[in-house]
């Protein structure tokens, strides 16, 4: 399906793969997906790579409405010790660092990082493109709106697939000129968008196929599915694997997910169903 060159190394990805997310932090908003100490990263990573997880997302910073921005001194304290661990433990799986810190980006692929994902698409920090380019590893360009402070402000689109497009088209010229190869594009789901035009944004997910560029989906258990549910987060599994299984049939490459075996077994059903593997 595509290829992705992470510091020289080529990976080639045939059918739909599985993000595991890890975060460092103390308030994500689901608990399932903290890791407070380095052991408890190690024992998810290990639980998520033998459920098939090809890629783990390890971020130092919710970015959950109302969250507290943390600065890069402690986004570094909290992502690289786990980084440097899990990529020590588990050197054949890909390693994606969650940051809109330059200097964050830097430092988790110094200790093996092997894709930068930046929900802010090099919007907060101009040295964010320059520096992802330098690393020569593969780059994550979400959509979201607006400031660092203000993300989460709700925005109502009258063509929400149109303005990714917009967005899209200006982010990845953007990315080539600064010199980053190889770009994955994220639609920010539930990133200052409402519900009605999170649920287009999975109906007309494969119009974005015309950026020609590997399309990551973030979808796992956020507020649009437990809201619309009347459930928790924590009850949100069954309707990230509805959503999820509607993604990969409008064409999505990369699912990041907080439960992988059952993101994988979406595959599995998805790929005989649809390609017969």
């Amino acid at each position: 399906m595509f290829t992705l060159n992470s510091k020289g190394t080529l990976f080639t990805i045939e059918q739909p793969v599985v993000m595991g997310i890890i975060n460092a932090t103390p308030d994500s908003f689901y608990g399932g997906s903290r890791a407070a100490t380095v052991e408890a990263a190690l024992k998810k990573a290990g639980t998520m790579i033998e459920e098939g997880a090809f890629i783990l997302d390890i971020g130092g910073q919710s970015t959950r409405p109302n969250s507290e921005i943390v600065g890069v001194k402690e986004e570094i304290a909290r992502v690289i010790p786990v980084m440097e661990a899990i990529k020590n433990a588990f050197p054949n799986t890909l390693i994606s660092v969650d940051t809109y810190y330059p200097k964050v980006a830097a430092e988790a692929v110094a200790v093996g990082a092997d894709m930068v994902n930046d929900i802010s698409g090099g919007r907060y920090f101009e040295e964010m493109l320059p520096t992802v380019a330098a690393l020569k590893v593969p780059y994550i360009c979400m959509h979201s709106s607006g400031s660092l402070e203000a993300m989460h402000q709700k925005i109502s689109y009258s063509d929400i697939t149109n303005a990714l497009l917009e967005y899209f088209i200006e982010r990845i010229e953007v990315c080539k000129k600064a010199g980053i190869l190889d770009i994955i594009i994220d639609p920010g789901f539930g990133f200052g968008k409402l519900p009605a035009d999170n649920f287009a944004l999975i109906k007309n997910l494969n119009a974005l196929q015309i950026l020609q560029k590997p399309l990551l989906l973030g979808v796992s258990r956020k507020s649009t599915i437990y809201q619309t549910l009347g459930i928790t987060p924590e009850e949100s599994l069954n309707g990230t694997t509805v959503l999820h299984t509607m993604g990969l049939m409008n064409k999505a490459h990369i699912l990041r997910v907080h439960d992988v075996k059952e993101a994988m077994q979406a595959i599995t059903l998805y790929e005989k169903v649809y390609n017969n593997h």
